[in-house]
């Protein structure tokens, strides 16, 4: 079993295109992002555009402008604004929305989940109906310290990734707020909200994590 099983946050991940890898631990599905949408690419049936690594829904929205770099998959009804940047191998779901001025790297973005604009988005896996706030960073990189390697909070415990590149997990519903800043290795549970100009860093403080986290019914 997986330290951290990726349906217990995002109840559609064990029934969606990806199920064949929701087992594993989520910072190993995204350094796996390129090969994973490759491989998704090559099953893809319907009403696809399909450009080199690159495949646009018919139903989908990409204003002149944005910069798409495969592998990648925009789904149905998704909406790329102009001067968006995606790389490194991401899969939008329905009804997403990425806005102006965001970057999303390596990453898997579940329905109707939406970028703001000005947002960046590194090597994570974010679930339905998730919302960034204009300006909030999910970080992916620990370039404050000489050991670069992840780390991930269960309860009060800190275990290792051994990788040096990870986001966040984040959970159905969940809100980021305005200029919001999560540092990498974040998990956060469904239906959260990091408030506006928050520091996220679940490495750092177990008792600053529940200060800026709270569960969105509150």
């Amino acid at each position: 079993m997986p330290l951290i099983n990726v349906s217990d946050y995002i109840a559609m991940a064990a029934d969606s295109p990806l199920s064949s890898w929701v087992r594993l631990e989520p910072w190993q599905l995204t350094a796996q992002a390129d090969a994973v949408v490759r491989e998704l690419l090559s099953r893809l049936h319907g009403e696809y555009i399909v450009a080199g690594e690159v495949a646009v829904h018919r139903g989908a929205e990409v204003e002149p402008g944005a910069v798409l770099k495969g592998p990648l998959i925009i789904g149905p009804r998704v909406f790329v604004a102009s001067g968006a940047y995606l790389r490194g191998g991401n899969w939008l779901a329905d009804d997403c929305v990425v806005g102006p001025g965001c970057e999303l790297k390596s990453s898997f973005v579940f329905a109707g989940s939406k970028l703001a604009h000005f947002n960046f988005v590194g090597d994570s896996i974010i679930g339905s109906d998730v919302n960034l706030e204009a300006g909030s960073v999910i970080c992916n990189h620990r370039n404050e310290r000489d050991d670069k390697e992840i780390r991930v909070r269960v309860g009060a415990s800190l275990h290792r990734t051994s990788c040096d590149k990870f986001g966040a997990l984040i959970g159905d519903g969940c809100r980021i707020g305005a200029n919001a800043v999560m540092a990498p290795g974040a998990i956060v549970p469904a239906r959260s909200v990091v408030g506006r100009a928050a520091l996220l860093d679940q490495d750092d403080d177990a008792q600053a994590t529940i200060a800026t986290m709270r569960a969105i019914d509150q």
